[in-house]
């Protein structure tokens, strides 16, 4: 048995057992590297008779494909997912802009899944070279100039060539790393809900937007499904502040025809943010996910920018290990940054567009996106390509 004073040695430790940590954790073990995986929240056990969870993310085809190598999808299917055939965006019922899995020859653009089964998912296919540490968080990093060592608040000491922070948003160990960030909070929150509808399960995710913030909804299994309203921060907090039934109504009075009747079950909030770390990296320390950027939940990417930087970093680091080189390296880290940092900002930047510019009631600029849905509603060469753009295959 190791003792809590000594030093224990990993090739790579990683901070977050959530879906991303959880991932490059899987992804390094298969190759056969020694992981430590450090995450304070052990993770539930499915249960089919359970609610959904409130947090769910839409996988993109890009993402599923990944997964599916890493023998977690296969797993999620066992439990609970939903698959989308169409997504649709609209600012007036008539004028729907619709986005088919048939027009880039797809059986589907996405699947919605829900955050805890997907990281159990992942859990389920860990071997003998993944060690876990949990529920545990970190107290001290040190770093020098060949490994990084973590305290962790049992005492005890983890060392490794490489440590990657997936902690979240609020990344202890971003911060522990000397790592700045910049961003700034948007003048909306979000509310989410899980309800109950009228129809059976759905093939279709919407997005309507107003003045005062889309209003989404997304598919789970069953004659169930999430919805997303985005708001002026004071009014999303009185809205979470109603009983179920009260929430339904204001869903019922709020949304579209297309949400039909529905039945709150339960609902939380968060506010929105914008946030971009400085650099991925520093010195050891590599960030990867919510740690390295947050973005306006808007279209749903936030996970899949996730899962491209987790699949990436792996890829670099199983390539170093290969050919017998030092996988934390400062070299390995810049092509990592290099390469994802922009991508990840152009989504974001993306993101804020389509923000401002339908969050914007001025009467030209309604105009001008008004015609624009008319004229994408109409080419089905611009729907293909944003389609192809939004599931990762572009």
């Amino acid at each position: 048995m190791t003792s809590k004073n000594a030093v224990q040695q990993f090739d790579i430790s990683i901070v977050g057992g959530g879906m991303v940590g959880a991932a490059i954790a899987l992804a390094l073990s298969q190759a056969g590297l020694q992981v430590a995986l450090i995450e304070k929240q052990p993770v539930q056990e499915f249960n089919s008779q359970s609610p959904a969870d409130l947090r769910v993310s839409s996988i993109n085809l890009a993402s599923e494909a990944w997964l599916s190598q890493l023998g977690a999808w296969q797993a999620l299917e066992q439990m609970r997912l939903c698959p989308y055939q169409r997504l649709q965006a609209f600012e007036q019922p008539h004028s729907i802009v619709t986005f088919n899995a048939a027009d880039i020859k797809r059986n589907h653009l996405g699947h919605i899944v829900e955050n805890n089964l997907l990281q159990l998912a992942l859990w389920q296919q860990f071997g003998a070279n993944v060690r876990l540490f949990c529920p545990s968080s970190v107290t001290a990093l040190q770093q020098s100039a060949d490994s990084a060592t973590l305290t962790l608040d049992s005492g005890e000491q983890l060392s490794s060539k490489l440590v990657v922070a997936a902690d979240g948003g609020n990344s202890q160990l971003r911060q522990l790393a000397g790592i700045g960030t910049n961003g700034w909070q948007y003048n909306q929150a979000c509310l989410v809900a899980l309800i109950n509808t009228a129809y059976p399960q759905q093939d279709v995710t919407w997005q309507q937007f107003t003045p005062t913030g889309p209003k989404a909804f997304l598919p789970l299994c069953g004659q169930q499904g999430s919805v997303v309203w985005y708001e002026e921060a004071a009014r999303v907090k009185q809205l979470a502040a109603l009983t179920p039934a009260q929430l339904t109504q204001q869903l019922l009075n709020a949304f579209p025809a297309q949400l039909g009747e529905v039945e709150v079950v339960a609902s939380s909030w968060f506010p929105l943010a914008r946030m971009d770390a400085n650099r991925y990296y520093a010195g050891r320390v590599v960030l990867a996910g919510d740690a390295a950027h947050t973005i306006n939940p808007l279209a749903g990417q936030g996970v899949n920018l996730g899962f491209a930087d987790a699949k990436l970093l792996t890829e670099l680091i199983i390539d170093a290990r290969r050919h017998n080189s030092d996988i934390g390296s400062a070299p390995l880290l810049q092509s990592y940054q290099r390469k994802r940092k922009p991508a990840n900002l152009l989504m974001m930047s993306a993101m804020d567009g389509f923000y401002q510019v339908f969050g914007n009631d001025i009467t030209p600029l309604r105009k001008l996106r008004q015609l624009a849905l008319s004229v994408a509603a109409r080419s089905t060469m611009l729907k293909t390509l944003v389609a192809r753009y939004a599931v990762g295959i572009e």
